[in-house]
């Protein structure tokens, strides 16, 4: 009998440890769940001859409606979370920099890192940020037309030595996103490389040129033939990826599925995992695709 209320109690003892650690897990568990999402928005912006096409709206209100609807986003996760909770950050960017002192120092304002400011900061913050970003961005639109200075936008280049340090942030509680709007045609001086039929490039020249243009069968010599952008061995599985306003030569339509498969097989190759390919659009419907794209 002595025995049998031992191991009863021995039991009991056992199971009231493994409630109490599973009380204790679940805990802990309710805890990590509870960390938000804190958001770490990037925006590369194409500084090229695209800003001279002729289009209504120009291409830069649409890009600077694009930065508008991030600032609408940011400001709802800022209010979701509360101040205190809010750690987003979002940022402005250009590859190469703008060699217009001007311009560089409205660009350098053009970024926001509330992990860095206490509550009164963050809510000067939110008040201000829509009118900031969008007369800074009107300012550089405007430098940039009167200037004329079409130096291109070197996005090979920029994942090659920037995305990871500028676009990422390691501490797993934030979604690293980049949005970048260009034409989709990639060309700069210092950026011609080529190793076979990998380039550092696309231009509608060099889709003329290859064979690309008006050929029903370019997919099978892209596919066969390795075509592609160079890989530079870096890799970005914890980067999304989102492009807008592509926009193809209006006489070869076909320049959009080219300019597609490049990068698409390009970003697989850099093992991004969530990644999206839009043409120009009216704002209202690029608009409703970023939110899309920030609601998955």
């Amino acid at each position: 009998m002595k025995k049998i209320i031992i191991i009863l109690t021995v039991f009991a003892l056992c199971a009231g440890c493994g409630s109490e650690n599973s009380s204790t897990s679940s805990r802990t568990e309710q805890n990590v769940k509870q960390e938000p999402v804190q958001l770490n928005i990037s925006v590369l912006l194409d500084l090229s001859d695209r800003v001279i096409q002729p289009m209504q709206p120009s291409q830069a209100d649409r890009d600077i409606e694009i930065v508008s609807v991030l600032i609408d986003i940011f400001k709802n996760s800022m209010t979701t979370k509360g101040a205190f909770q809010s750690k987003d950050k979002m940022q402005i960017l250009f590859k190469p920099a703008p060699t217009d002192p001007n311009v560089n120092n409205i660009a350098k304002r053009l970024s926001v890192d509330l992990s860095k400011l206490d509550n009164k900061r963050k809510k000067e913050v939110y008040d201000n940020i829509e009118k900031d970003f969008e007369e800074g961005l009107q300012e550089i639109y405007n430098l940039t037309l009167q200037t004329k200075k079409w130096v291109g936008s070197d996005i090979w280049r920029f994942f090659k030595y920037d995305a990871k340090e500028l676009c990422i942030e390691t501490d797993k509680n934030y979604r690293n996103i980049l949005i970048i709007a260009t034409d989709g045609y990639l060309y700069h001086d210092q950026s011609k490389d080529r190793q076979k039929n990998r380039t550092a490039f696309l231009t509608g020249t060099y889709f003329q040129n290859e064979g690309f243009r008006n050929n029903q069968s370019w997919r099978e010599k892209f596919d066969n033939q390795d075509y592609g952008l160079i890989f530079s061995g870096e890799t970005f599985e914890n980067l999304e990826v989102m492009v807008l306003e592509v926009n193809p030569s209006p006489n070869h339509k076909n320049d959009e599925d080219i300019i597609r498969a490049f990068l698409g097989k390009w970003f697989e190759e850099m093992n991004i995992q969530n990644t999206v390919i839009y043409n120009t659009d009216l704002p209202e419907s690029t608009k409703r695709r970023i939110e899309n794209f920030f609601k998955n």
